[in-house]
């Protein structure tokens, strides 16, 4: 398996009113993760404009690590579609599952915010 793009240990912050791990910041930790990706694809500044096919199969406790992994789903002339896939650890084991899944679309742009193509040519 690939090496993740992040990988980061679930905090008391993360949380929802609940006590679980909010889907939120794993949403955001995706979408982190996949704009490196993004960003190093097109060698510049991308931006993400859709989160689609987000799953959360699986739930996460605090001091589990989170490790997010993502590879290029579909190029255009000027978007990436990328997909996230979050797996979870436990802080005291080997155990992982998957806690999350998504799509996400990011397109490439120039200093000025105007797209770009991803690639020179």
């Amino acid at each position: 398996m690939p090496e993740p793009l992040i990988r980061v240990t679930a905090m008391p912050s993360d949380t929802n009113p609940y006590g679980g791990i909010f889907g939120g910041w794993l949403m955001s930790q995706m979408a982190l993760a996949a704009g490196s990706l993004a960003s190093r694809h097109s060698k510049g500044k991308a931006v993400v404009v859709a989160a689609t096919d987000l799953e959360f199969p699986g739930a996460m406790e605090v001091g589990d690590e989170l490790s997010v992994y993502a590879e290029m789903e579909r190029e255009g002339r000027t978007s990436m579609t990328i997909r996230a896939r979050a797996l979870g650890r436990e802080r005291d084991g080997e155990a992982e599952q998957e806690v999350a899944s998504g799509l996400f679309t990011f397109v490439a742009v120039d200093a000025d915010n105007r797209k770009r193509p991803v690639r020179d040519g």
